[in-house]
């Protein structure tokens, strides 16, 4: 898909895309009725065919386009999901650290606060424009150093390392998968198979035999409108990472300002 479509707000791509599809569609009945369908011998009937090869198009590719919608919904769910999962284990790690000695705490609790503003003021942005850079990576491997150099010097300590470790473990896994999920999306085949049935769909509805051009305009402009919105709402969930109606970085200031900073 164009890059400038995820870019411009949803209203605005939205309208765009409506407006290319109604206009291809409208442009190839004016080219169907004045070069193809002139060819064409109708007779008796020859609509309640045409009619019943319209439906069965519709169901099969209604099912398809269903089903692939329903995927990118589900991923686009799941994105939001490790978005917040990743954010809750800053929290949870940041309380976590919360136990060790000083000058250790203060050491870790400032590289995870630096790690939720990186998130926040540099991936997110990265993200957005389609970057796949792990900036934060540098803190992540700084934090790594100091926990893992403590040595718990008693029992209590060592349950509370223990711990620890095991929180940040669940973080470093939560990071991978939300970059994993940036660079996920249809494949060209894919978006090539709905696009090509959504021609094939709003193509068969040029063959009615129809003699008011008008009537006949409006039949397609209906069909084709109500396959450009379900084709937006597939192209707007595909990348849940990029562009302008990306995720956004809530989860992460929720813990930065409600619990790092607040505890400070």
């Amino acid at each position: 898909m164009p890059i400038w479509l995820y870019e411009v707000p949803s209203l605005v791509a939205a309208i765009a895309m409506i407006l290319f599809v109604e206009t291809l569609s409208l442009v190839g009945l004016a080219l169907a009725r004045r070069f193809l369908l002139p060819h064409f011998h109708y007779g008796d009937g020859i609509n309640d065919a045409i009619s019943g090869t319209v439906q069965a198009i519709g169901v099969f590719y209604g099912i398809t386009v269903g089903l692939i919608a329903i995927a990118v919904w589900t991923a686009n769910s799941n994105s939001a999901d490790l978005v917040s999962k990743e954010a809750s284990s800053i929290g949870a790690l940041y309380r976590d650290v919360g136990g060790y000695p000083e000058p250790l705490r203060s050491e870790l609790r400032s590289k995870l606060r630096e790690y939720t503003v990186t998130i926040i003021e540099k991936a997110w942005p990265a993200q957005r424009a389609g970057r796949l850079q792990e900036v934060a990576t540098k803190v992540v491997d700084e934090f790594q150093a100091r926990l893992f150099s403590f040595d718990p010097a008693t029992s209590g300590q060592s349950a509370l390392h223990a711990e620890t470790l095991r929180a940040y473990n669940n973080l470093i896994e939560a990071r991978r998968l939300r970059i994993d999920a940036i660079g996920n999306g249809l494949s060209s085949i894919m978006w090539a198979v709905i696009w090509l049935g959504a021609a094939i769909s709003i193509g068969v509805v040029y063959l009615f035999k129809i003699d008011d051009p008008k009537m006949h305009a409006v039949l397609v402009a209906l069909v084709a409108g109500f396959l450009a919105l379900v084709l937006f709402m597939i192209v707007i969930n595909d990348k849940p990472f990029f562009g302008n109606s990306s995720l956004s970085p809530d989860p992460y200031k929720i813990i930065l300002n409600g619990l790092i900073d607040a505890s400070q």
